[in-house]
């Protein structure tokens, strides 16, 4: 069965048989074409290498593969249809042509924030997250290339504690910037001009534009999109991060003796949130702010007056969850107050939700949240904050524990739910009857292991084929060091 007739095959049968090893290096292949013909410069071969992309058998295939497979896939949108049938992914590989394409409205709905607004999120039709997935394959390359050194939100074997390490290497030491610009930008996923995207985004103009005026469906109303991506597309993050792109660049020609005159500049980006450092309040204040807002203003953005803030780094910042501050000189980047608020709080939240659940039923529910939360921080100066959380979900789950039993003892109810294991004698555990017996126990934050974190190399490119063998090693690293207690921090090499 060749490609064509498996796209189209009406029965399941095409998607059992693809072969997605196979598919996987096609598109690989493809787009490193696409790196190399960016890097030359040759915009017509990078648009013609697109359309390939775009119009092949491996590319749709794995773009179906994508939404079916993610944490989405049993969302719907506005036509209420989910690919959920080995048919179904067969046939939506067959519709994923640009010819007659039309997406439909996203249906809105709003995310609660921290300081108790709103944010919008648009979710779109199974089809339409399809074919932006597609077109996504084949602007990824572009994007990669093209990017910002030290951008790391949203992006391929990046991620929030490669930021991390850049914000150490930046602030750390005697001689470094000891101002720090705070900027956000004020709703950029909102705001971004449509006029810029579609002048300045190197993929299918008339597929890009029917996403950007697809308007959103909220409350059974229809309502039109003038600025902005929505944040809910898979295409989206990559959409902002190609907008900001530049911003670096902007800095070095505005300040291009910055390193000669000890402005002490360097820029640390993720998404839309991003830090300047500098030598001095004023120069921050007075030169860099206006440099960032011409560039944003070209693009429909501006700064958001609430969160941009100037601040000497013995006082801190909170960027990314975390805290960084200067203790006599010595820099400590730890889990900021705000972020061990929001985490306990959910903790106390599910323990007060399942009142009357079985314990082993909420060890389940608490244990990928100890997990999730611990791995984000690991890489910091963490210890003391996990020993706290340990004490704080003790006490909840203490209360939660002698509620069930009123009438008994704190003896009985000791016995009933916390173990001795080991030399801890308050372990939380219960026995799975569904496993024979078997016991499940409570994660504690404490014994995850602080380890050093290896920033990703400023230039590398997960699209190159020339940086192959560094991820291969990076990949071997970091599993071979999973679980093992490196007790050291970040230093600025």
């Amino acid at each position: 069965m060749n490609a064509g007739t498996m796209a189209c095959a009406p029965s399941g049968l095409g998607w059992q048989t693809i072969k997605w090893v196979a598919v996987k290096r096609q598109v690989r292949k493809l787009q490193a074409r696409i790196v190399k013909a960016t890097q030359d410069g040759k915009h017509g071969k990078v648009k013609a290498l697109q359309w390939l992309l775009t119009h092949s058998f491996s590319g749709k295939a794995l773009a179906v593969k994508r939404v079916t497979e993610n944490d989405g896939r049993k969302t719907s949108g506005v036509d209420r249809i989910i690919w959920n049938t080995l048919e179904a992914k067969t046939n939506a590989m067959a519709s994923l042509q640009k010819r007659g394409y039309q997406p439909l409205p996203l249906r809105r709905v709003l995310i609660p924030k921290k300081n108790g607004k709103t944010r919008p999120l648009g979710i779109p039709t199974m089809k339409d997250r399809a074919m932006q997935a597609l077109y996504l394959l084949a602007l990824e390359p572009i994007a990669e290339t093209t990017a910002d050194l030290n951008s790391y939100g949203f992006r391929p074997e990046r991620s929030t504690a490669d930021a991390g390490a850049q914000c150490f290497f930046c602030l750390a030491g005697k001689n470094r910037a000891e101002w720090v610009l705070e900027a956000d930008i004020l709703g950029c996923f909102d705001n971004i001009s449509h006029d810029w995207l579609i002048a300045n985004i190197p993929m299918d103009k008339a597929i890009l534009q029917k996403w950007l005026k697809a308007g959103f469906v909220y409350q059974n109303e229809l309502f039109p999109t003038e600025t902005g991506t929505p944040q809910g597309g898979i295409i989206s993050p990559v959409l902002a991060n190609m907008t900001l792109d530049g911003l670096e660049k902007a800095l070095s020609e505005a300040f291009p003796k910055a390193r000669r005159n000890s402005l002490k500049m360097n820029m640390v980006r993720y998404c839309d949130d991003f830090i300047v450092t500098g030598n001095s309040k004023e120069w921050l204040e007075q030169e860099v702010i206006p440099v960032l807002g011409t560039f944003l203003a070209e693009r429909g953005l501006s700064l958001s007056p609430e969160k941009t803030r100037i601040t000497h780094i013995t006082e801190g910042i909170d960027f990314l969850g975390w805290n960084m501050r200067k203790y006599n000189g010595k820099l400590l980047i730890k889990p900021s107050k705000a972020n061990i608020k929001a985490h306990l709080d959910r903790m106390r939240e599910i323990i007060k939700a399942n009142k009357t659940a079985k314990q082993v039923n909420l060890i389940r529910l608490l244990n990928p949240i100890l997990r999730g939360w611990s791995n984000y921080h690991c890489h910091m100066v963490a210890n003391k904050a996990f020993s706290r959380n340990d004490t704080q979900v003790w006490l909840m789950l203490w209360q939660w524990s002698k509620r069930r039993h009123p009438n008994k003892g704190a003896r009985w109810v000791r016995k009933k739910y916390f173990k001795t294991r080991g030399t801890r004698n308050w372990v939380f555990a219960a026995e799975n009857e569904k496993q024979g017996g078997k016991e499940i126990r409570l994660l504690s934050e404490s014994d995850t292991p602080i380890r050093r974190h290896i920033k990703i190399k400023a230039d590398a490119n997960p699209h190159d084929p020339k940086w192959e063998k560094y991820f291969n090693a990076r990949w071997a690293r970091e599993y071979s060091t999973k679980g093992n207690a490196v007790c050291e921090y970040f230093d600025a090499s």
